[in-house]
């Protein structure tokens, strides 16, 4: 059947060249249209539910939030397991679905399930789902800063909020904006028990009297004078005197009692979940760019960008966004740096082929199905829905070594074919059918054999088809890519490699025997072979004493789940005693981003203290996240490193005292590096913690909420992938996580 296969293509030359120019072109367009990024997603298919209920403590919130919430979304169809963190004011439920499970079809039974439940939570509580992203969705993150002083950190938060935060929502593939730091502006009433008392006003009449008093309603229409009028009653409060003014009841005398009698009306900050700083200069208020699950992480990047140079101009004088993580860089550096090394295999594969066929033509013909297949295999992976990243192009990188086996054995059996023809037909010139004819024989003579060979190649790594959950979805695209491209491959070597084989093998064809590193080859090989036929039994042994030789070393060779990322900067990730205050959190971030300022390479510093306005991030006050961005190598200290740097500023078994940064320690929060390498990889699902108690169902487990200290250095890639670099179950909430 192949050797049928390789004379209709020879015989349809013409439509199997066409074919393969069409299929380039849809390669390319393709390959330009598949999602970059650096690493794939590790994430478990989930959704999140966010309930705010203010002013709550963790254990009401996780009394009347969240385990009716957890209950109830044990019975989601494909759910496999539900986790529940309750803390001061807000709870937030993970679920966990099946691998494979559809992202939207599992939000929309979630929604049909919350619904459910909603008539059994507090009135004041606000459920909502978390935006349609997965656990590597922070792709950008900003901060606003105001260089003239003009703008507090509240006029900052508003303009990120009202402005920045709706127009960059309106970009392709951006899920959320989550706003970060700074003050949101609310108006206070301070009320006065003693005043209270003097004129019995109760507090449940002052909140009824203000939620009368900020209110409009509609009176139908009038029709006077052959025209109609809309009757609408405008009441919403808008400035401290229309506080003032509420009316609450009346004394005997009659006197009206108003709110400005019994209280203090004042505009002041919300109570702070989250804090941001900046180079160790103060707060600053800034945005989190949360990107939709699936899409193109570089694309959605620079889509940001661009919106953010169209909106510079509408910024009030003296503000600046300044960009504190981009993700970017990192996909570039990845994907560039792979590319670079497929064109240099390429090359050697290149020079490889010319020199053994030592025939330039002939060279090109094995050459020519390498791109071929890369962008044949960039088809499936783009109607897959695989990224283009590190493993899946890794996969492509294994494989370009192998592509061009059957084309070269092809070719060389071409030139045996010739080469013998030309010695029975010393007088006569190879061409037309007869050319055609010996190409085809020399093809469908090994066709065969070459096209299962690859088979069996391509299936090799059917094995890791069968891995699951984050293993899975480490090498699957690797595994695709490398099988594609081998499957592509074996196809063409039985359809266009003969064709090109045919046009290209002409001319004066080298004998074998005239090629000095193939007589070079030859000469040490068959002495070897000779001597292993002639003692098999101690040729076998030989082998055997060097395969069992191999288990010591291999046996002591380590292990890791993924090779370390040098993305090119660090995530600083210390924690503070559970219960600390926002003020001393604002003066610790100040003070360990001014000290890291201090290294000469460092560029920027950003720093998180609590969780941004989004269900992804449920980071409790005490925990920091600190990202570092560094100048470029060149501009580093002469013989400095990144492994040289964390070393320079580490204590390995203890905390020590370190000339650059100093070791901290007060009454609240201590303090030390540690290597990048010591990552807490944890199996938490998705933005959600990385550290929780799994347990049966009814069981409970508390966080921690002693002296725990935990510092982690971590890559800033690795903050938002499926493991969360942090030991959240020192959070001092409740824990709850339950598998169905």
């Amino acid at each position: 059947m192949i050797a049928k296969l390789i004379r209709w293509s020879i015989a349809n030359r013409f439509f199997v060249l066409l074919a393969s120019v069409m299929v380039t072109a849809w390669g390319v367009w393709s390959l330009l249209r598949t999602p970059l990024d650096a690493i794939p997603d590790l994430s478990d298919v989930q959704v999140i539910i966010r309930t705010t209920f203010p002013g709550q403590a963790p254990q009401i919130v996780e009394n009347q939030i969240t385990y009716p919430l957890t209950t109830t979304m044990l019975s989601v169809p494909g759910a496999k397991v539900v986790r529940g963190y309750s803390m001061f004011g807000d709870s937030f439920v993970y679920i966990l679905f099946e691998d494979g499970t559809d992202p939207y079809w599992a939000r929309s039974r979630v929604l049909e399930y919350l619904n459910q439940v909603q008539s059994r939570l507090p009135a004041q509580a606000k459920a909502s789902l978390g935006p349609d992203a997965t656990g590597v969705g922070w792709v950008y993150e900003y901060a606003l800063i105001d260089r003239t002083g003009r703008m507090d950190l509240s006029q900052l938060r508003a303009l990120q909020d009202w402005f920045l935060k709706y127009e960059l929502k309106t970009v392709a593939n951006v899920s959320e904006v989550a706003s970060v730091g700074g003050m949101v502006r609310q108006y206070q009433i301070v009320l006065d028990p003693d005043r209270l008392r003097a004129y019995n006003v109760t507090h449940g009449k002052v909140i009824d009297a203000v939620q009368k008093a900020n209110q409009e309603t509609g009176g139908s229409v009038l029709e006077l004078g052959e025209a109609e009028y809309m009757v609408r009653a405008s009441g919403y409060l808008q400035s401290l005197d229309d506080f003032r003014q509420i009316p609450l009841t009346t004394t005997d005398a009659g006197v009206s009692v108003r709110l400005g009698d019994v209280a203090r009306i004042q505009i002041g900050p919300e109570m702070r979940r989250g804090i941001a700083e900046l180079n160790g200069e103060g707060e600053v208020a800034g945005g989190i760019i949360v990107m939709r699950s699936g899409k193109n992480a570089l694309e959605t990047i620079n889509a940001v960008k661009t919106k953010l140079e169209q909106l510079k101009p509408s910024l009030p004088p003296g503000v600046e966004i300044v960009p504190t993580y981009d993700r970017s860089s990192l996909i570039k550096r990845a994907v560039n740096n792979l590319q670079e090394k497929l064109i240099e295999e390429f090359i050697v594969v290149a020079l490889v082929c010319l020199v053994f066929l030592f025939h330039l033509r002939s060279a090109f013909v094995a050459i020519v199905s390498l791109p071929l297949g890369v962008l044949i295999a960039f088809i499936v992976m783009y109607y897959q829905g695989v990224n283009a990243n590190i493993m899946s192009l890794g996969g492509i990188a294994i494989a370009i070594g192998a592509m061009v086996d059957a084309a070269v054995v092809m070719i060389e059996n071409a030139h045996k074919h010739i080469e013998a023809w030309h010695h029975a037909h010393p007088d006569q010139k190879l061409e037309g059918d007869t050319q055609w004819q010996v190409v085809g024989d020399a093809a469908a003579q090994v066709g065969p054999a070459l096209f299962f060979s690859l088979l069996i190649i391509t299936l090799s790594f059917i094995p890791v088809f069968t891995l699951e959950a984050q293993e899975g979805r480490l090498f699957s695209p690797l595994a695709y890519t490398k099988t594609y491209a081998m499957a592509v491959a074996a196809g063409l070597a039985v359809t266009l490699i003969p064709v090109l084989m045919g046009y290209l093998i002409r001319g004066r064809i080298p004998e074998e025997r005239k090629n000095p590193l193939n007589r070079f080859l030859i000469a040490i090989y068959q002495p070897l072979l000779r001597g292993a036929l002639r003692v098999p039994l101690l040729t076998l042994a030989v082998a055997l004493v060097v395969a069992v030789a191999t288990l010591w070393p291999a046996s002591q060779i380590g292990g890791e789940f993924m090779p370390p990322l040098d993305e090119g900067d660090l995530l600083y990730m210390p924690s503070a005693l559970p219960g600390i205050s926002a003020g001393k959190v604002s003066e610790l971030l100040q003070q360990t981003d001014r000290l890291i300022k201090t290294v000469p390479e460092v560029a920027s510093v950003f720093a998180k203290a609590g969780r941004a306005e989004t269900a992804t991030d449920p980071a409790p006050l005490e925990m920091f996240e600190t990202t570092i961005q560094f100048k470029p190598r060149g501009d580093w200290r002469p013989g400095m490193t990144p492994d040289s740097w964390l070393r320079n500023s580490t204590a390995p078994s203890r905390c020590r005292d370190s000339p650059t940064f100093g070791y901290r320690r007060s009454a609240t929060a201590s303090t030390c590096w540690l290597p990048a390498s010591r990552v807490l990889w944890g199996q938490g699902g998705g933005h959600g913690p990385a550290a929780s108690r799994s347990h049966r169902r009814g069981d409970r487990a508390r966080g921690e909420a002693g002296s725990r200290r935990d510092v982690r250095v971590c890559r800033a890639s690795d903050r938002r992938t499926l493991h969360r670099c942090a030991d959240r179950s020192s959070r001092g909430g409740t824990v709850r996580s339950q598998r169905v």
